[in-house]
């Protein structure tokens, strides 16, 4: 059935136009329901991953794990399977995958025996330097099993000569390049690891005398754990016999958080810099207000993503925010037969326009970004066919030109429609009376940041401007999944 609709999707053309981010991580020290809590957290953190999920856990003996596809809620629902995952401490991941097959060896997390103890990892973000590190482990008579580039730091840190475990795990990371968060479990600790300009994210939480580590605080709140702080970026946090230890192994560098945790990734309510993931998009939404050249009738979000900002967006300028559309948010579940009338259907199996809301109404549609362009086109021409009057269109992001290495499934240059034409030729495309973008500068004083001000940190805003914090080294895209199946292929015969 999972195939079937799966399948029917890309039949359907029913792509999410939107980014995706890879995963969410999360993990729990020295307290019972280890595994129960675990499932709570990652439930929270659903947004970032739909394909499968996982949970290890260590009883002070051995390890368990259970790795399951789909979604938490449908695999860690029932006691008894909660059950075979024994002990006090636990660690658990979400898979979005943007490298290595979907096939149930991907997901993580994985576990691996080393010389100093048994060690499970669970990975948010992307390695840019994989297929290259993978190559020499390959040749050096490493033996992969899956096509996540995960299953290379686990090697690293197995294959690392030095003593004590922390000290294989600092070994591995001095080797590893890119965008990445982890949390390591251990026979004696929580461990977590921030990339060392901090652009995936991770935070610490504290449940009585327990340590949370998760990618986002709306994981915290889930299970009644306090905030406590972000790890920094560099940093390692070690959390042993109740202790929070940090280690920070690299030189000092500034700060780069990934943009599209304020933008888009992060859940509404999780805290970033002080303030809800919400707020920041409300500014963002408030900032496009100012540099807004359209009256209207009304402001309408496209839902869900674009809600927050066109909600500050109507608030600055004084205009009625209405939802002219409504989301149908249980299209995964469809059982139709894909035959041609239903495929024309297109973005109505998703959307559908508020008619008697949008009717000879001059509206402004606000979203948070604009990817490839295939459904926005699709909504325009859905609230003109309601009678819509005019439809201009505001985009809360400055425009995508760029990929992504560190783990977001962006397209490829050639596929993101802002890098191939004009914004007069988008416009076109999308079919709206007029289209504009939030600048860059107004992105960064939305967020709270100055670009021109040393005293503030950058944000990683490579997908606008070209500027990546770190360089890929190995070829990235289509081509890196196909030399991970060569090279998985080759370490398995």
């Amino acid at each position: 059935m999972k195939k079937h609709i799966k399948n029917l999707k890309k039949k359907l053309k029913i792509f999410d136009p939107k980014l995706k981010e890879e995963c969410g991580i999360f993990g729990i020290s020295n307290t019972k329901d280890a595994s129960a809590l675990t499932a709570l957290g990652l439930h929270a953190l659903q947004h970032r991953g739909q394909e499968g999920c996982g949970i290890v856990t260590f009883d002070g003996k051995q390890y368990f794990s259970e790795k399951r596809f789909g979604l938490v809620g449908d695999n860690f629902n029932k006691e008894k399977v909660l059950k075979k995952l024994k002990g006090d401490y636990a660690i658990g991941h979400n898979r979005y995958s943007t490298t290595g097959e979907n096939t149930l060896r991907n997901i993580q997390p994985f576990f691996a025996d080393t010389n100093a103890g048994g060690i499970g990892v669970a990975h948010n973000g992307n390695l840019t330097n994989s297929i290259s590190l993978r190559k020499k482990l390959v040749d050096e008579g490493a033996i992969f099993y899956t096509t996540s580039d995960t299953e290379t730091i686990v090697q690293l840190i197995a294959k690392s000569k030095r003593a004590k475990t922390i000290d294989k795990i600092v070994d591995a990371i001095f080797q590893i390049q890119g965008g990445y968060a982890l949390v390591m479990l251990t026979q004696t600790s929580l461990v977590g690891v921030r990339d060392p300009f901090g652009i995936r994210p991770l935070v610490i939480g504290k449940l009585k005398n327990s340590y949370v580590l998760a990618s986002e605080t709306c994981a915290l709140d889930i299970i009644g754990a306090k905030f406590i702080r972000e790890v920094e970026n560099g940093e390692i946090v070690l959390i042993e016999n109740n202790e929070l230890k940090s280690i920070k192994p690299f030189p000092p560098r500034k700060v780069r958080p990934c943009v599209f945790e304020y933008i888009y990734f992060a859940r509404p309510d999780s805290m970033l810099d002080g303030k809800t993931a919400y707020e920041h998009r409300k500014n963002l939404g408030s900032e496009l207000a100012k540099e807004n050249d359209i009256d209207a009738d009304i402001v309408v979000p496209v839902p869900d993503s674009g809600n927050a900002a066109a909600l500050g967006f109507a608030q600055s300028l004084k205009v009625k925010f209405e939802l002219g559309l409504v989301r149908n948010h249980y299209v995964g579940r469809t059982f139709i037969e894909p035959s041609q009338k239903i495929r024309s259907l297109g973005v109505k199996l998703k959307l559908n326009a508020n008619q008697s809301t949008i009717q000879d109404k001059k509206i402004i549609l606000v979203d948070d970004s604009l990817v490839r362009g295939t459904t926005s086109h699709k909504i325009v021409k859905m609230l003109y066919d309601a009678g819509a009057k005019e439809v201009h269109v505001r985009i809360a992001c400055p425009e995508i030109r760029f990929p992504d290495f560190y783990g977001v499934d962006t397209p490829t240059k050639k596929e993101l429609l802002a890098a191939n034409k004009s914004n007069s030729e988008i416009c076109d495309y999308i079919g709206a009376k007029s289209l504009k973008f939030l600048s860059v500068n107004g992105m960064y004083r939305a967020i709270g940041f100055d670009k021109r001000n040393e005293t503030y940190p950058e944000l990683t805003d490579h997908y606008f401007t070209g500027d990546y914090p770190v360089k890929p080294i190995d070829e990235l895209g289509d081509s890196k999944i196909t030399q991970l199946s060569l090279l998985n292929t080759a370490s398995n015969n």
